[in-house]
């Protein structure tokens, strides 16, 4: 199934460029519909905190809100304007509610999400509960879009993060909505033992599927010996020359990744391309 809506979310400047740049990129590919996107938070003051803020507050707090929306639309109608696919850019108030709650509502009518990776030097932990929150609740899948990306292409060449779960089977197959006859697909295996990729029928057909679209598919094993699963990613997204990983987000509970920290947060935070995550 060809992507005709995409969702791209701007939440701040930083990375605003290269979201733009990869948005254009996927749009202009499948010759889709493209929506900017920007949230404007509202003020919270919760009951019980004895202050009185004077107006000043409020009015400096709107104006700084209304000067980045417009600074994130220039960058959305810079990029968007020489493009032939339609684009609309569109600007939601929060209210009481939060801005991740909001662009999981827009991103539950899309074929795709794209939001910016998490930035160094800002709140990054801000960042990842937004992110993951899009991820976990919007039920579609989400790229998050690294500020280094100056590709002009993306989806054309995607590595797949693969262990036979249910999340990365809906990983290799948003994948696959990505890729066109002629692309290829990196499918990675990653073992923390040595493995009989022989014996490994469920991988070989997964590999088979993809080869029936027209894609050049490659299946490798490797063996996790040190290091994170995000590393091993990385790495293989390096040598292997792809614009994009896909894998399966949040495969253990909620408290698993809390106390313990899963592959999913690592590459949140260090994912060198853009990553499609699926859930």
């Amino acid at each position: 199934m060809a992507l005709k809506t995409i969702l791209v979310c701007f939440t701040d400047e930083a990375g605003a460029e290269s979201l733009a740049a990869a948005a254009c990129a996927l749009a202009r590919r499948h010759d889709a519909h493209l929506i900017g996107l920007h949230t404007v938070e509202s003020l919270m003051v919760y009951p019980g905190i004895a202050v009185n803020l004077p107006a000043t507050v409020y009015e400096t707090f709107g104006d700084a809100q209304v000067a980045q929306t417009a600074s994130l639309k220039a960058v959305f109608d810079a990029h968007t304007s020489r493009e032939e696919f339609v684009s609309e850019w569109r600007m939601i108030k929060s209210e009481a509610d939060t801005g991740a709650n909001k662009i999981v509502e827009s991103a539950r009518c899309v074929d795709i999400v794209l939001l910016a990776a998490a930035q160094e030097g800002a709140d990054i932990p801000a960042q990842l509960r937004l992110i993951e929150t899009v991820i976990r609740d919007a039920g579609r899948p989400v790229v998050t879009v690294p500020a280094s990306f100056e590709g002009d292409t993306l989806g054309r060449s995607v590595l797949i993060g693969w262990n036979g779960t249910r999340e990365a089977a809906r990983a290799a197959h948003d994948a696959l909505a990505l890729l066109q006859d002629g692309d290829s697909a990196h499918i990675l295996r990653v073992n923390d033992s040595p493995y009989d990729e022989m014996r490994d029928s469920v991988s070989t057909d997964l590999a088979a599927t993809f080869a029936r679209h027209g894609i050049q598919t490659t299946l490798v094993q490797r063996t996790w010996s040190h290091g994170s699963v995000a590393d091993a990613l990385n790495k293989e997204a390096f040598e292997a020359g792809v614009d994009m990983i896909a894998v399966g987000a949040y495969g253990h509970s909620r408290a698993y990744d809390l106390v313990i920290g899963g592959a999913t947060r690592d590459l949140l935070k260090h994912a060198q391309v853009p990553v499609l995550f699926s859930r």
